[in-house]
């Protein structure tokens, strides 16, 4: 089981890789080409609001991978002075939390891009819909959800540090 979960989880994390990198690629070049154009008098029109919702990509499709990689920042000087019975408690402990916070965060996103679709919220420049970023970002929600419960089988299998 642990090897399906680890593919799932790698084509996922490959997946939301290439939509957040493309993402901060086009809003590198955005940006760039906004400047080099301004700098001439023929600024890109709705540029700020590209950059603002690929942002909201980069950073929301970028957080499971982040939690797989064990990139984010804890405190290990804590942990260090823990058995290894209470330090599995304690990663146990932070995972529910996280996945009590990152639950609430994504049906908070799904409640609010049913919102916006309803009212036909937009951007004001382009009228981009802004519901598929919240949707998105929701769902990607849930998918760290499934992060948190692998690592506590992860930990309590011994198999996470």
């Amino acid at each position: 089981m642990e090897d399906w979960m680890n593919n799932f989880f790698k084509v996922i994390n490959k997946v939301l890789s290439i939509i957040g990198g493309t993402a901060l690629s086009l809003m590198m070049f955005m940006t760039v080409a906004d400047v080099i154009s301004r700098a001439g008098g023929h600024p890109i029109l709705g540029t700020y609001e590209m950059v603002a919702l690929m942002l909201a990509i980069v950073i929301g499709f970028t957080i499971p991978m982040v939690s797989l990689a064990r990139g984010h920042v804890y405190m290990e000087i804590i942990l260090e002075k823990l058995s290894v019975r209470n330090k599995a408690l304690m990663n146990t402990f932070t995972r529910i939390l996280c996945f009590g916070l990152f639950g609430v965060i994504g049906y908070n996103l799904i409640m609010v891009g049913n919102e916006l679709h309803r009212a036909g919220e937009v951007s004001s420049t382009l009228k981009i819909p802004f519901y598929p970023i919240a949707y998105g970002v929701g769902i990607v929600c849930f998918i760290e959800c499934l992060v948190f419960i692998f690592d506590i089988v992860k930990i309590w299998r011994g198999q996470y540090e």
